[in-house]
């Protein structure tokens, strides 16, 4: 048992490097993507299922594998949410983002009933019987609730640069910005393999003005390097 434990805390350990250094970043996922995700992940569930009933795995075999399966999830889900931290850390102060009730308060809700439910799995508020299944997804659950809290829907304008979900735009690779529609921005900007792109926010007709001047003295100040990376 003491080497399936040890087993298990490396490979947390090991989905939280995996995590930390974004080595699957929300940009890189697309509707193909995850319906194949999913779909692999259906067809081993239906093997392990169907593996069981025929005897090949013991249910306790299928008992460690699920565990494996939580904590490596639990394992990426902190080591995404603690790079986000480092990353709005790095970007500096807020100068601008656009705040409602659904944008700060909804988020942290479900954050924060996820990571008490999360608690109630491991068995310490109930006091009752722990068991290696509820631990782990107990885990997992804490973890996701975590990575919910760190990960912003909405962009966050910086003094150093942007942040887009998980993306850190710096400044320096901010291009130009319009508005695409009434309250619609549309801002311009180079991805780290130098290829231009965009992305789209919401921004309320009250604060365009600020939005605007932000932009404009970002635009000013790192002109030089906009210009060294134009092709």
């Amino acid at each position: 048992m003491i080497w399936f434990i040890i087993l298990l805390f490396v490979l947390f350990i090991a989905a939280a490097v995996i995590g930390y250094f974004r080595i699957v970043q929300l940009a890189h996922l697309n509707g193909r993507r995850v319906f194949i995700s999913l779909l692999i992940l259906l067809i081993l569930l239906t093997v392990m299922t169907a593996a069981s009933w025929l005897g090949i795995f013991s249910p306790s075999f299928a008992i460690k594998v699920t565990m494996a399966f939580y904590l490596l999830a639990a394992g990426f889900f902190l080591g995404y949410g603690v790079q986000l931290i480092r990353l709005r850390s790095k970007a500096g102060d807020i100068e601008y983002m656009y705040r409602s009730p659904w944008i700060d308060l909804a988020p942290n809700l479900i954050a924060a009933a996820l990571f008490v439910f999360g608690v109630y799995r491991t068995g310490i508020l109930t006091g009752g019987l722990f068991t290696g299944i509820g631990i782990t997804s107990g885990i997992s659950l804490i973890a996701f609730a975590f990575l919910g809290w760190t990960l912003h829907i909405v962009p966050e304008f910086r003094f150093k640069g942007i942040l887009l979900l998980d993306q850190y735009i710096e400044w320096k690779r901010f291009i130009t910005f319009e508005w695409a529609a009434e309250n619609t921005l549309c801002v311009e900007y180079f991805t780290e393999d130098k290829q231009i792109t965009e992305f789209k926010t919401y921004i309320p007709e009250d604060d365009q003005k600020m939005i605007e001047r932000i932009l404009r003295n970002k635009m000013d100040e790192y002109e030089e390097n906009r210009k060294k990376m134009m092709p």
